[in-house]
């Protein structure tokens, strides 16, 4: 069985190959995405080093002349996807998406360079990084917290996170579209229209805005305080500064960005909760839900017992862990995409800050999933119904580097 599922799982990294960079899957997303590409290289490493790098390379070759790589690379021609290049206007070559993505990719080069070290790579590779977390820092980071202008920065889509967000995003003038996601995944499993029509706007005003990130950070209709982009920058800021001692760098630039993400923390504690929140920056406004964002504080070893308390319950309450939402809150929907379901990947960065329990027992979950249910991109975490699309990029990567491994991430 895990032979097999090892073969399938090379199998779908490399059918998602097209040359230099992967794509996540078939159809529904025919091109590069910026922290499923990060996930990718992480998989390659386990049997082919030098495509690993490539994969890691290609991504950072789409960055902007100020840093920011793009949450999508647009590098060929596909009119199945909606939003494509025409509707970013980034002007920009290889064409991209004008946000970014969680900053994994660091996390992810050093699990790479510790399965198939290169030091020539990584040499090249460590500036580029480092540019895009500088970045981060500049653009991103307010009040020491990590803020997402759109909910696809996050990763996370159409999580209930958001709502309080979008509720004052006006999405009643867009232009006319047509979706192309649901014309490959059931649309139950998708946001919802009134969800989408407010991601348009968005898009709308960083193209008129000529994705001018400090005019949409000061100015533009959406800024939430995201405490999984915090958590992941946290994390893939000491694994950055790892790297670079690792090549006899600078760091102290890195090291200096801790402490105030650290004390950022505290921003995003909601005490109502008694856990880590999504933050509306411009109201204030807490979330008032419990997300999977806020258990990535493990990753960047930033746990409170409150939360681990939440953690088991949210666990206990469903079949698979982790729940992308809290299961015993209004609104839960177990296969709606980040409304509910569990994701292979995520639980991979969840495990990585777990005590060495608790880890095992989502690798064992995670495994599971994938042996009942295949490849897909997420699943139910009641029943582990396979959801979303299938030959799933990160889904494959994870099988090969953590969940059909044993041990912990």
């Amino acid at each position: 069985m895990t032979m097999d599922l090892d073969e399938r799982a090379r199998a779908i990294l490399r059918g998602n190959d097209r040359g230099g960079y992967t794509v996540p899957t078939e159809g529904l997303y025919p091109f590069q995405w910026n922290w499923d590409s990060a996930f990718a290289a992480w998989g390659f490493a386990t049997f082919d080093g030098p495509r690993a790098w490539t994969e890691l390379e290609t991504l950072c070759a789409g960055q902007w002349a100020d840093g920011m790589v793009p949450h999508i690379l647009f590098h060929r021609p596909d009119p199945g996807y909606f939003p494509g290049p025409d509707m970013w206007g980034s002007g920009t070559t290889p064409a991209s998406s004008g946000i970014t993505q969680p900053p994994v990719a660091a996390t992810m080069a050093r699990r790479v360079h510790e399965l198939a070290p290169d030091r020539d790579r990584l040499a090249a590779l460590w500036p580029k990084l480092r540019d895009w977390h500088r970045w981060f820092m500049a653009h991103r980071v307010r009040d020491g917290v990590a803020c997402v202008t759109h909910p696809w920065e996050s990763g996370r889509d159409n999580c209930p996170d958001w709502d309080v967000g979008l509720a004052n995003v006006d999405g009643s003038g867009v232009a006319p579209y047509e979706r192309r996601d649901t014309g490959h995944v059931d649309a139950s499993m998708r946001p919802t229209e009134a969800e989408y029509d407010r991601y348009m706007a968005l898009v709308e005003w960083g193209r008129a805005s000529g994705w001018d990130h400090r005019a949409i950070v000061d100015e533009g209709p959406f800024l939430m305080a995201d405490p999984g982009t915090h958590f992941i920058l946290m994390r893939a800021n000491a694994d950055l500064a790892a790297l670079g001692r690792t090549l006899g760098e600078d760091v102290s630039e890195i090291d200096g960005w801790a402490p105030g993400l650290r004390a950022g923390c505290d921003v995003i504690w909601n005490e109502t909760l008694g856990a880590y929140d999504a933050r509306d920056m411009r109201t204030g406004t807490f979330a008032g839900i419990l997300g999977s964002g806020a258990m990535l504080a493990f990753l960047a070893g930033a746990g409170r017992p409150e939360l681990e308390a939440h953690l088991d319950r949210v666990w206990d309450a469903v079949r698979y862990g982790i729940p992308s939402s809290d299961p015993e809150a209004q609104g839960f929907e177990p296969r709606r995409y980040w409304r509910g379901p569990a994701w292979p990947f995520l639980n991979a960065l969840i495990a990585m800050g777990l005590d060495e329990a608790r880890a095992e027992r989502l690798r064992t979950d995670t495994a599971a999933l994938i042996e009942r249910g295949g490849f897909n991109e997420y699943f139910d975490p009641v029943d582990g119904t396979p959801c979303g699309g299938q030959h799933f990029t990160w889904t494959a990567a994870i099988w090969l580097t953590w969940a059909g491994r044993g041990g912990t991430a």
